[in-house]
């Protein structure tokens, strides 16, 4: 059996004037120390999708299955990284990761979960930063605070909700080189959630796109044979990851729902028409009157694919 499986889930929710289904017939199988990328369109049902598997959220239909169990809710055992930090804004780095490590490991110590708390700070290079608070670290040190707080609890399954989503392109690239490296080293089972391809294939084992909502649910598991760990400098020239990439993007594509519509709208047209000279010679110059008006406005009707 699987390690982390969801059977037949569905999910949505009641909006007004009607209701929304957000995911529809879910079913996921994750093994062990295996790194899983869930690429999808935003506002498709992704973080509703993370926040079942954390157990945030139950699902109307279907199952989560974790360790063989059904899950019943939120637990250390899986560790959430949230897209917007979520840090306490009066505590300092260390304080904010000592806070998870207190609550998950009460039967040590009081230094022994000091030294627990210095390996996860330096495990993502901020010891430096140990003392400052959240107002005096830039956005991506803000996200290793987060990452290392998570880790800190060493879960089972480590959940990442789009957590480089808001950060610049050279922060992002930083902070995925630390992902990967803290994975391989910790041989970490990862869920990751994004909205990018590449990311996706970067960090992954398997990459399983997530199809447009309504009723968002999962297309084909798509390998990633790269070895790791991966250099983008070199990937963006390698047949293999274009490959990839292509198959991924492709699947988005055809999986978008199109919708058809006609829009009518106005066209302003010459308010003259040319004189018939069919029958006669035409005249050396035109004389006033001689061709006739006609309406300005004509109504057309035009189909849209969107």
């Amino acid at each position: 059996m699987a390690f982390l499986q969801l059977q037949g889930v569905s999910m949505g929710y009641g909006v007004p004037g009607g209701r929304t289904e957000v995911l529809a017939d879910i079913d996921l199988e994750i093994e062990q120390g295996e790194f899983v990328a869930i690429v999808g369109y935003s506002g498709s049902g992704k973080t509703t999708l993370m926040s079942i598997l954390a157990g945030l959220i139950r699902p109307e239909k279907g199952r989560v299955i974790f360790d063989g169990q059904d899950t019943p809710g939120p637990g250390p055992d899986r560790g959430l990284v949230f897209q917007n930090y979520s840090l306490l804004p009066w505590l300092t780095v260390h304080e904010n990761v000592s806070l998870a490590v207190d609550q998950v490991f009460p039967q040590l110590s009081e230094s022994e979960r000091k030294s627990h708390t210095d390996r996860f700070v330096q495990m993502v290079n901020l010891t430096p930063a140990r003392d400052k608070r959240p107002s005096e670290l830039s956005g991506g040190m803000r996200q290793r605070v987060s990452v290392a707080r998570t880790l800190s609890m060493q879960p089972k399954v480590l959940l990442l909700d789009e957590p480089l989503g808001a950060l610049d392109a050279l922060t992002r690239a930083t902070l995925q080189d630390e992902i990967s490296r803290i994975r391989l080293a910790e041989k970490q089972t990862v869920v990751l959630i994004t909205n990018d391809p590449d990311e996706a294939i970067l960090l992954a084992d398997r990459v399983i796109p997530l199809t447009a909502g309504p009723r968002a649910t999962l297309g084909p598991s798509i390998p990633v044979t790269l070895s790791q760990p991966r250099d983008r400098r070199t990937l963006l020239g390698n047949y293999d990851f274009k490959q990839i990439r292509h198959e991924v993007i492709q699947y988005l594509l055809k999986a978008r729902p199109r919708h058809r519509t006609t829009l009518s709208r106005s066209l302003v047209l010459p308010d003259v028409e040319p004189e018939d000279i069919t029958h006669r010679p035409p005249p050396l110059f035109a004389k006033p009157g001689s061709a006739r008006r006609k309406s300005e406005m004509k109504t057309e009707s035009v189909e849209v694919t969107l």
